[in-house]
């Protein structure tokens, strides 16, 4: 008889105790959410802080101090330094890639320690960006949209030390991330920030007699030229594939076939063709364009409409 009692309590006893730790919420008090949204467990860093010193360890190591569970994983680290643009467009190139909830830690930040904002953003995807206010986010929110931002002003989600006026990947960016992965509540980082800084970038431009675009990148180590000519539009031009066109690369003329894929031509030649991103580029099969013809960002590209004069652009 007894043994059977024992066999009825004990699960309840069981039952009783996951009941009670389920039950308890974390403390800090105010700093962690209501439960909703749960923790965010992906962190996706970018930097342009280069991978020749200790700063990226740094960051991933405060990271990890106040999220030890999160999987943190590179965008890159080797953005051009200051090029706010550039970083942009890395982070929209790989940002939906990644699902809702994922928290994106980016600092490109020429401006750190002034007056600049150091923010969050939200996504109506339900991503959380953590970044300076300086135009990196804007072609995240032109292609998702704006749910909110608010400016990161609760010491509790900086660094618990001085604040560096020279790190602030360290200080406040990383923290801020972590918190946001450790399952923190995004509405008390701080104030709603009403207007977000934007970038304004080039973008390619088509008349009747061609389009006129950037050289605005190289996808690096291949030294291929990357444009900002959208394949859709170079298309209106009516080429079709396997035609040779006459296009124009700071201003001087260079013969290019218009072909799908590098292996398309012969090894060490050139090729015009349709990126993965959907953008014009220029490369050498198994070959580095840029480095042959000493071309580098920033440059000028013009493609005339087929049977079109280039001299007439």
């Amino acid at each position: 008889m007894i043994s059977r009692i024992r066999l009825f309590v004990l699960p309840l006893l069981l039952l009783a105790l996951l009941g009670s730790a389920c039950s308890k919420s974390p403390a800090p008090g105010d700093s962690y959410s209501d439960g909703k949204s749960g923790a965010r467990s992906a962190i996706v860093f970018m930097t342009d802080f280069g991978t020749a010193n200790d700063a990226v360890a740094i960051c991933k190591s405060v990271m990890l101090s106040i999220a030890p569970d999160a999987r943190i994983m590179d965008i890159t680290h080797q953005v051009t330094p200051y090029s706010i643009e550039e970083g942009a467009r890395f982070l929209a190139a790989v940002s939906p890639y990644y699902p809702v909830g994922t928290v994106f830690v980016a600092v490109v930040d020429p401006g750190v320690g002034t007056s600049r904002k150091a923010i969050i953003v939200k996504s109506k995807k339900g991503q959380y960006f953590v970044l300076p206010d300086n135009g990196l986010i804007t072609p995240v929110i032109d292609r998702d949209g704006l749910d909110s931002a608010r400016e990161i002003t609760n010491p509790n989600w900086t660094i618990q030390a001085p604040i560096s006026s020279t790190f602030h990947g360290r200080d406040i960016f990383s923290p801020a991330g972590a918190h946001l992965a450790a399952g923190w509540d995004f509405n008390l980082v701080g104030p709603v920030v009403p207007q977000l800084v934007r970038l304004t970038p080039k973008t390619s431009t088509t008349t009747d007699k061609g389009i006129a675009g950037d050289i605005i990148a190289l996808d690096d180590p291949f030294g291929s030229l990357v444009t900002d000519i959208p394949g859709d539009e170079f298309k209106k031009l009516g080429y079709n594939l396997g035609e040779k066109l006459r296009v124009e690369i700071n201003k001087k003329t260079v013969i290019l076939p218009y072909v799908k894929t590098f292996m398309d031509v012969p090894v060490g030649d050139v090729l015009l063709f349709i990126d993965s991103r959907d953008r014009v580029s220029i490369a050498i099969n198994q070959g580095n364009y840029s480095k042959k013809f000493n071309i580098e960002p920033p440059g000028t590209i013009f493609i005339p409409r087929k049977g079109a004069p280039i001299k007439d652009k």
